[in-house]
């Protein structure tokens, strides 16, 4: 098994596979799509004073690098297995009901930062709440400093 500590991009099991299926849908329809918008700007007459050539050329050059930025991603991911022998701990890939100090619930899945997003309940485990809250049982209550202040944060299940 491979654990979070290890050197590399630490990354859940789904996540590798959301990076792959981004990185499919960049070279296939992605890549289709520049190559449409540039036929139909070639056809419009003078490269040279063609905006819509130009423009479809930028973003060519965008998603090409967002390509390359992702399979360099990819290679340095490390595919971390949810350990699920920790019983009632809040470790990374799983998912837990969490309570805050304003007594809004919460649930979290503990990823890596490159897959983090909060408003899908995705918490990065190298932010300082997620640090805080890895590795602790159920029914652990832990301070955590914050941009917003100090705030308690309650581990009630795991789901």
């Amino acid at each position: 098994m491979t654990t979070i500590e290890e050197s590399g991009e630490s990354i859940t099991a789904q996540g590798i596979q959301e990076l792959d299926a981004e990185i499919e849908r960049l070279e296939g329809a992605g890549r289709e799509e520049i190559a449409q918008r540039l036929r139909v700007a070639r056809d419009l007459g003078d490269l040279k004073e063609n905006a819509e050539y130009h423009i479809a050329k930028e973003d060519q050059a965008h998603l090409e690098t967002s390509i390359s930025r992702l399979r360099q991603r990819k290679i340095n991911a490390v595919v971390v297995d949810v350990d699920t022998s920790s019983g009632d701990t809040f470790s990374f890939g799983k998912t837990a009901e969490i309570t805050d100090s304003h007594g809004k619930r919460h649930a979290w899945t503990l990823v890596g930062s490159t897959e983090a997003n909060l408003s899908e309940g995705r918490l990065s485990a190298e932010s300082p709440v997620g640090q805080a809250l890895r590795n602790q049982p159920v029914g652990s209550e832990i301070a955590v400093t914050t941009p917003k202040g100090d705030r308690m944060f309650k581990i009630e299940k795991l789901i």
